[in-house]
Parts: C-alpha cells; sequence; structure tokens
C-alpha cells in the first residue's frame, strides 16, 4: 500500500487529478462505480468531486447554489460528503418529447432542441463544461469524471462533449467499464477499441469488467484477452453488488426495480401509472423500502388495482403530453372510479397540474401553444408560465403539522378554490407559505414539493393515515450505509493502487 499512501499525499496537497469513468454502453454501472470510489476516495481523507459534462435525464434535484443537476451526481455528490453543485453537471438534458429536449446549462434553463439541432449545438456548450471542470479541480484532490453513453457511438463523435471529445479537451485519461451481465462483455470491450480513433483509443488506460454473477474465476481468461487484445490495463472484475437496489434510482425509470420487491399481505398498496415523460421519481423509492407497503408501477395496457390504498401521479417533464398518454391507456377511467370508492390520490408537480379542471401552455413551453383540459378532480387551474422554480425546501403538512424536507423544481402557477386547502406550508422568509391543494373530502391531493417521503417524519406519517404500520427505515441513514458497502465491495475487487496510478 506503500504508493497508494504516497499518491493520496500528493492528492491531498492539492495537485487535483481527474480520471474519466466511461461505457461499452449505457446502464453498465458508471454511475454507482463513480459513487462508491466517491464515498471510498472521500473516507480516505482527500477531497473529491463527481463531475459528468453531460447527462440526460427527468431524475434531477435542486443543487446548494439554486440550480439543478441529474440525480445520479447528488447522489455522488452525497458520496463524496460534500454539498451538490450545479459544477457538477453542466450539461442536463431533459427529453420532452420523443426527439427533442430542454437544455440545461450550469443549472439553468439554456434553450430547448431536437436531437439533430443540439449534434450542431453541442460546440457551443464545450466551454461552459470545461470552466465547471476547472472550478472543480481547483477546489479539491481528485475529480471522478463519469461520461454518458458509449464513445463507441461513433456517429455522434463531432463535437463530443460528453465523452472522448471531453476526455482530449480536458486531457483526463479513461477507464473503460464493460457490463458482463447484459452478454458479450468481451466483444463490447474489444471493439470499442477497434471503432474508435487512435488518438481516442489512446485515452484509454484501463477497463472494468462488472455485474459479475457466480464463479469470478471462470472469467480469468477473459479479463486477460481483453488486456491482451486491448493494451489496456485490467482493473478488476466486480461483482453484481446485490444493494444496489437500496440506493435511489439514477437516470432512468425501470419498473424492474418495483416489481423484483413486490411484496404479498402488506397492509399498504401503492399504485403509480408509469407514463411516458415520467420525472423525480425517486419520490418513489423510500415508500418501495418499506417493508409494509407493496409499491406497484402500472406499465401500459395494466388496470388501476381495485385494492389501491393511494394512486401516486409522480412528476412530469411534459404534463400535457402525459395527460394525453393516461387517458389513452385507459387510466383517468381508472382513476375516476378509484376516487369515487373514497380511494385516495396524491399528485406530485406534473401530477399536481394534471389533477385539476385545465392546464394551459400560452407560450407554448412544452409544444404548441395552447390547453387541455385535466382530470378535474381538485378544483384548481394551471398556467405553464414564468421561470423554472429550484429550490430546496423545508415546512410542515397544514393538516397535522407534520415537518417536512424537500425541494421544489417546476414551471408554472396554480391557482383555484381547492388551494384554500393547501397540502403543506413551507417555510419562507420567517413565514409560512401554502402550496398545494386538497379535494373537499380529503381524498384528491396535490403539490409542487418533492422528496416528501424520503422525510421519515412524513413517510410515517402518511402510513398512519393510509392504515400501515409505522415506518421502519431510516432512510438517509440507509442510503450512507449502502454507499458504505459500496465503497468497500469496489475496494475488494477493483486495483485501486493502479487505477488511482492513472489519474493526472
Amino acid at each position: 500500500m506503500t504508493r497508494i499512501r504516497d499518491d493520496e499525499r500528493r492528492l491531498g496537497d492539492r495537485t487535483a487529478r481527474a480520471l474519466m469513468f466511461q461505457g461499452t454502453g449505457s446502464d453498465v454501472g458508471k454511475s454507482l462505480i463513480v459513487a462508491g470510489l466517491c464515498r471510498l476516495f472521500a473516507d480516505r481523507g482527500l477531497s473529491v468531486r463527481p463531475f459528468k459534462p453531460q447527462n440526460m435525464s427527468t431524475n434531477a434535484g435542486v443543487t446548494a447554489d439554486g440550480g439543478e443537476i441529474g440525480r445520479a451526481q447528488m447522489l455522488q455528490a452525497r458520496a463524496a460528503r460534500v454539498p451538490p453543485s450545479v459544477h457538477m453537471n453542466p450539461v442536463l438534458l431533459k427529453p420532452q418529447s420523443e426527439t427533442g429536449a430542454q437544455i440545461v446549462v450550469q443549472g439553468h434553463v439554456w434553450g430547448k432542441a431536437e436531437a439533430r439541432d443540439y449534434q450542431s449545438r453541442k460546440a457551443a456548450l464545450m466551454p461552459a463544461v470545461l470552466e465547471s471542470f476547472a472550478r472543480l479541480k481547483g477546489e479539491c484532490d481528485l475529480v471522478l469524471v463519469e461520461g454518458a453513453g458509449s464513445p463507441s457511438e461513433v456517429n455522434l463523435r463531432a463535437n463530443d462533449i460528453a465523452n472522448m471529445g471531453f476526455a482530449r479537451a480536458a486531457d483526463v485519461p479513461v477507464v473503460l467499464v464493460g457490463d458482463i451481465d447484459r452478454g458479450g462483455v468481451i466483444a463490447s470491450l474489444v471493439g470499442t477499441s477497434a471503432v474508435l480513433d487512435a488518438e481516442d483509443a489512446a485515452m484509454i488506460r484501463g477497463f472494468i469488467v462488472n455485474k459479475m454473477r457466480g464463479d469470478a474465476g471462470l472469467f480469468a481468461e477473459g479479463m486477460r484477452f481483453i488486456a491482451e487484445r486491448t493494451g489496456w490495463a485490467s482493473l478488476g472484475l466486480v461483482p453484481w453488488f446485490a444493494d444496489a437496489h437500496a440506493l435511489p434510482p439514477e437516470d432512468g425509470f425501470s419498473r424492474d426495480w418495483v416489481r423484483e420487491g413486490a411484496k404479498t399481505g402488506q397492509r399498504v398498496r401503492v399504485a403509480v401509472p408509469v407514463l411516458p415523460h415520467i420525472a423525480n421519481f425517486d419520490d418513489l423509492d423510500p415508500l418501495r423500502l418499506e417493508p409494509d407497503v407493496d409499491l406497484v408501477a402500472l406499465a401500459h395496457g395494466e388496470p388501476l388495482p381495485a385494492d389501491a390504498d393511494l394512486v401516486i401521479l409522480p412528476g412530469s417533464k411534459a404534463t400535457i403530453a402525459d395527460l394525453s398518454a393516461l387517458r389513452a391507456l385507459g387510466w383517468e377511467a381508472d382513476i375516476v372510479a378509484h376516487v369515487r370508492r373514497g380511494g385516495r390520490v396524491l399528485g406530485l408537480c406534473g401530477g399536481y397540474q394534471m389533477l385539476g379542471r385545465w392546464v394551459a401552455d400560452p407560450a407554448g413551453i412544452e409544444g404548441r401553444p395552447g390547453g387541455v383540459p385535466g382530470l378535474g378532480l381538485l378544483d384548481v387551474e394551471t398556467e405553464l408560465s414564468g421561470d423554472k422554480r429550484l429550490a430546496a425546501v423545508t415546512g410542515r403538512t397544514a393538516a397535522d403539522g407534520v415537518p417536512f424536507s424537500g425541494y421544489e423544481i417546476h414551471i408554472g402557477r396554480t391557482f383555484g378554490s381547492d388551494t384554500a386547502r393547501p397540502l403543506v406550508l413551507v417555510h419562507e422568509d420567517g413565514s409560512c407559505r401554502p402550496d398545494g391543494a386538497v379535494s373537499a373530502d380529503g381524498c384528491v391531493m396535490g403539490t409542487y414539493v418533492h422528496g416528501l417521503f424520503a422525510d421519515d417524519c412524513q413517510r410515517a406519517a402518511w402510513l398512519a393515515r393510509l392504515g400501515g404500520k409505522p415506518a421502519a427505515l431510516s432512510y438517509e441513514t440507509a442510503i450512507d450505509a449502502t454507499l458504505d458497502r459500496l465503497a468497500a465491495h469496489l475496494a475488494r475487487h477493483i486495483d485501486i493502487e493502479a487505477m488511482l496510478g492513472l489519474a493526472r
């Protein structure tokens, strides 16, 4: 361990280094590897910062400096034990349609573009990316950079800011991560080496094979073959990390994490219609982990369970489009029938907007200017206008005074008679600002506040209202404990000394 301690001493003298983790494809585990390494090096006394030049996600969080970044970088900052910053994810793409996205630069909306147009606009974003990277390097010992997608997508190489374009511009060496669980990992790694041009390939210094199940010895020859064919250092064969499900979801919603945890015999059943532009879906994660809750994500075509205690309409990046999808999939009738039976419905942010009588978009923020009728379950209307609100908030529920902490991230204002019965009271400038609305019978509720269920007090109160057992989970403590286990897992299976030696 002598060399790694020497490296750490040099890093501790603020000779900041960086190392980038790219993948052979999406969902190979880059985000978790960076999170685990952030915790590992932070616990060794280094000042660490995560960085992702470009992220595409509808799952965003509010930073300490008043902007928004992808939730994966929020988790990585937590793992590094530092406040999240807009400079950790300077370009965030938030899909609003099948081909278009809102562009967020250094935490704030910069514009929107169709996919084809965005390719030509990326070069204009590189200065902001490099500025943010330089800021992070100037305040820490080590920057761990996460790529996006795969560098083998050579059709997207021109003006690239997410993978090799950034690595070359910032002169950051790369470790390539492959996923053995999906199959074809040898071809994926060796093939990536084959399709890259020589200067890009020269940036890759090592590789990691992730998500190994079973006997690791059976793949020893595979690791040697990859190293021989590519010339890259073999840094580790990382077994499947079974506790990954206990961490907040990263960049894409998957019903698998609900279905794998489906339970029977629980007292509380929560149903969630999964709409095409679902956003900030980590609001649901604390409920999924509660042993007394059966959280059911409804795929397209699945009916709403008749025995659901609560239906949650989560956030949406395209409220009007998701309202159309909800109707087309038959869920509107199911939700209305659920309310008629006395069932409860909670709308969060975009889901709250859907519950009202009307959603207007006069400026065409989500598409063509106009408006559409909502579900009519709350006597409110929404106008999508004004600047995006980004704020960490605290407060209490209006009916029972239970405290909460969370965040707001939305465009639009909602008004109407049911807002006279706010769901929550937000602390603001020494007073309380009402937010949300509750129907006259108390069955339908909405709020712009995200993160309610991550608050243990709030989650316990919701379970009590629904007839469940007291909350059995300390959610924030559980996340940190899982990050600790992830760091230990990576330390056992990655050659940390060799990997740190690659950073510069």
